[in-house]
């Protein structure tokens, strides 16, 4: 007679593609990620509208969303980004149902979204989750602050440099697929002066431009051509995200 052998137990496949995700506990996780779906998220699409009750928050994988300001003649400039280091939909961890600002795609790839109703259900049973969220959520202050600073005093050259290393920070290649006239929308200036910009950083070898692909190949110096803005967001958010829960 034979017997069945018993099969093991396959172990749970978890989300850590996104870094918010990967920092919350297995049995966090397995409050959360039942009810998250991959999602596709496609360049120029709208996933937050200003002013809009938000039904979900997502959390990129290997797609970066930029956070918008648009005044009423249409004009708008970037407060920041999100990628896999974060989360879109902050403003229902504070208590508010919508937000005055943009989520629009600028490199597309996946991401995983979560109703809203479970993200708020949760908050209320897990002080972890909340902890995360709000270490999250002074990163993303630290960013928009120092944006305001750099639109007003630095070169745009120099806001050029600090938006491409904070995306490269957020992808896995040295490649940014984007367009001039995007970058232009981005920073809230005319496309011919990213233009120069960007002339000026190939002409010193730091990128190389093609098609609508920027593609930097002396990180060093791009570095050095940036001004301090970079460096203050990026030490103060790898230096909050680093705190143990």
């Amino acid at each position: 007679m034979s017997r069945t052998r018993p099969v093991a137990a396959q172990p749970q496949v978890y989300h850590t593609e996104n870094r918010l995700l990967a920092a919350m506990s297995p049995a966090l996780a397995a409050r959360l990620f039942p009810a998250m779906e991959q999602v596709s998220m496609t360049r120029g699409t709208v996933i937050n509208e200003s002013g809009v009750t938000q039904n979900h928050v997502y959390f990129p994988a290997n797609a970066i969303v930029s956070l918008l300001y648009v005044l009423e003649d249409g004009a708008s400039a970037e407060t920041s980004m999100v990628g896999n280091d974060g989360m879109v939909g902050v403003s229902l961890v504070m208590g508010g149902g919508g937000t005055p600002s943009r989520a629009v795609v600028l490199i597309p790839g996946v991401g995983f979204r979560l109703p809203a109703q479970v993200l708020r259900r949760e908050l209320e049973h897990h002080p972890e989750l909340m902890r995360l969220l709000l270490r999250y959520i002074q990163t993303l202050m630290t960013q928009m602050a120092q944006t305001a600073v750099c639109y007003r005093h630095h070169s745009l050259r120099q806001q050029l440099c600090g938006l491409l290393l904070l995306t490269l920070d957020r992808l896995p290649s040295n490649t940014v697929a984007i367009t001039h006239e995007l970058i232009a929308h981005m920073l809230g200036v005319r496309r011919e002066g990213v233009t120069e910009a960007a002339v000026q950083l190939q002409k010193a070898g730091v990128i190389r431009y093609s098609r609508g692909q920027i593609e930097v190949i002396d990180r060093p110096r791009l570095e050095e051509m940036a001004c301090e803005c970079y460096g203050v967001v990026k030490k103060e958010c790898d230096r909050i995200m680093s705190l143990p829960l």
